[in-house]
């Protein structure tokens, strides 16, 4: 039988309707679609794509389970590797990693990889089984989790797993990290999924002490000499927002992309005045940025009644960081992008509030040491933009209360935590790290699997540490 070279198409909200509600927008396949497209797959000799997974998933495994119906086989074997797969399923950039790899992809589509990821998860969710707490030995360690964000669930996740007595302290009241203030509803359900994977998480054992700032609540030094833990893993993610620095960012009407999506995602300010928080958006939105931050902040802004919304990037589309398929579902639902466009002023009126985006007309010159060309500005080319409202959505670095209260463990120029990159180990004993406190700004699954390095290192550092008694 021949193999199909396209996916089968992901059932989706129409365009139209979408733009009005937080409602998901991709639907999920359905069993019969599910498995046509596990069918799909080659079943390589040697399989390509698990190569591009940063947790290892057994890609094939999975894939051939759900292709002979075994459900429950399939999310077992994803398990086996990832602890949140419904969130991974629908998150991942599975286009620059496992899917990257595929065979199929030569010259056709790749294997929807992600999306019978999230099948096989959603799938299962759908039964509501409980978790088997894990049983604890009488002098099982402590190990203390620093963020409950993606590398702090993983690596939480593995720890219990390997039998010890995980604490998680959470900054926020809510857990989740990123999956929770950043990525918005209609991407991440936070109720169906992103708290039902936490509270399996705690079904395992793994305690969660929400609105616990260490650094000021205890310090790392202090959690191990006092609190009792014998290792401390920092997962506090990159959640301090960058600017511009040009003239006008203080007007009223200017947002960092990380405060605009907190309180909408997190405070729940699309459903103002049921919940507290309410959120200004204005008629007329300019983003600033080509990433995912940038599309979620957009399309967040039509969603809470803005009339217009523009991306204003600097480069050309070739070039946006954003996923491809978040970049379409902006187009789709009429986001208006201003490519080879960059800001260099916020005009505000005679009140104080934002009245216009200047920006200057940009050109693609060499390549820059990332590969892509670099953008120059077209003398006397600026122009204005009428809105009302700015979101910068350029990036975000580490919040930088846990390195300047933790003598010892060292940080780089940018304020980055120095980790080993196979295994978590910063420059204090006992102490690792990963993420984005580690990395700067990157993606959920890169986080989550430097949780897992991190968990296995921890694991050898507290056996060997035992042994010595």
């Amino acid at each position: 039988m021949a193999v199909s070279m396209t996916k089968h198409k992901m059932p989706e909200q129409d365009p139209k309707v979408r733009a009005h509600n937080f409602d998901e927008v991709a639907l999920g396949y359905d069993e019969e679609t599910a498995v046509a497209e596990a069918e799909r797959c080659l079943h390589c000799k040697v399989p390509q794509c698990r190569k591009g997974c940063p947790v290892g998933v057994n890609i094939p495994e999975f894939i051939e389970r759900i292709k002979k119906r075994d459900f429950d086989g399939a999310i077992s074997a994803i398990k086996e590797s990832n602890a949140l797969p419904a969130i991974c399923g629908r998150v991942c950039p599975q286009e620059n990693q496992c899917e990257k790899y595929c065979v199929l992809g030569i010259k056709g589509e790749p294997v929807g990889i992600g999306r019978l990821e999230r099948f096989a998860a959603d799938t299962e969710m759908a039964k509501n089984k409980d978790v088997a707490p894990m049983k604890y030995d009488d002098d099982a360690q402590k190990v203390a989790i620093i963020g409950a964000g993606p590398a702090g669930l993983s690596a939480a996740g593995d720890l219990a797993r390997l039998g010890y007595r995980v604490t998680i302290f959470e900054a926020l009241h809510t857990a989740g990290g990123v999956l929770s203030y950043g990525i918005p509803e209609f991407r991440l359900p936070k109720d169906k999924i992103v708290k039902k994977e936490i509270a399996n998480l705690e079904k395992l054992g793994v305690r969660i002490e929400l609105d616990a700032v260490i650094g000021q609540l205890y310090t790392v030094d202090e959690l191990m000499e006092e609190e009792g833990f014998d290792a401390v893993f920092v997962g506090t993610g990159a959640g301090l927002p960058h600017f511009m620095n040009i003239p006008g960012e203080i007007y009223n009407g200017v947002y960092s992309a990380n405060e605009f999506l907190t309180r909408s995602n997190l405070m729940k300010a699309y459903k103002f005045p049921e919940c507290g928080t309410p959120i200004r958006v204005g008629k007329n939105v300019a983003v600033v940025g080509g990433g995912n931050v940038a599309m979620d902040a957009a399309r967040t802004a039509l969603r809470l009644g803005a009339e217009h919304v523009y991306i204003v990037y600097r480069r050309g589309e070739e070039e946006l960081p954003a996923r491809r398929e978040e970049v379409h579902h902006a187009k789709e639902e009429g986001v208006d992008f201003r490519l080879l466009n960059n800001p260099v002023e916020v005009i505000g009126d005679e009140d104080g509030w934002v009245k216009a985006l200047r920006c200057i007309k940009m050109e693609l010159g060499e390549p820059d040491a990332s590969g892509r060309r670099s953008p120059k500005p077209v003398e006397g080319s600026e122009f204005d933009i009428a809105v009302d409202t700015v979101i910068m959505a350029i990036g975000q670095g580490p919040n930088p209360i846990v390195a300047r209260t933790t003598p010892g463990m060292d940080t780089n120029k940018r304020g980055n935590i120095i980790a080993d990159e196979e295994t978590g180990a910063t420059t204090k004993d006992g102490v690792f790290a990963g993420g984005d406190i580690v990395t700067g700004a990157a993606t959920v699954i890169l986080a989550m699997g430097a949780g897992k390095k991190a968990a296995a290192a921890i694991d050898e550092y507290l056996k060997k540490k035992k042994a010595k008694g």
